[in-house]
């Protein structure tokens, strides 16, 4: 009895530190926001891969100043967001809209409509490295 007791205490840990670890998309999840990843698939140029993500936001949701290692490219599906980008204007976009954020430009998202709003993005980035680096 012990000994499974062990185990089982032992397989939480380990998945909890791996959890903690992870620097990857699973530890990006905010209040308010729903990330599915659809796809992911190396690309013909080395060292680089291209996922494909849903991003659902509740209503009055946001997702903070962050960057990723190499491109971004949204299309909006539904609702109307507001993205702040780096050197740039903020933009209000909707449902059909599109944007693309060059590599390591920090940039951040809110919800600003009545709804939910929901966005496809593709990324373009270095294989390897965490999707998202959260910036403080």
């Amino acid at each position: 009895m012990k000994t499974y007791k062990n185990l089982i205490l032992s397989a939480i840990t380990i998945f909890s530190l791996a959890l903690l670890f992870t620097p990857d998309m699973a530890k990006a999840q905010q209040s308010g926001i729903k990330r599915t990843e659809l796809q992911r698939h190396d690309l013909s140029i080395p060292g680089r891969e291209a996922i494909q993500v849903r991003i659902d936001f509740e209503k009055g949701a946001s997702f903070g100043k962050h960057s990723h290692p190499g491109e971004e490219i949204i299309y909006v599906l539904e609702g109307i967001f507001e993205y702040e980008v780096e050197g740039q204007p903020s933009v209000t976009l909707k449902a059909g809209d599109v944007l693309f954020i060059p590599t390591g430009k920090i940039h951040a998202a809110k919800n600003i409509g009545n709804s939910k709003a929901v966005e496809l993005a593709t990324y373009i980035v270095e294989k390897g490295k965490p999707v998202l680096k959260m910036q403080k």
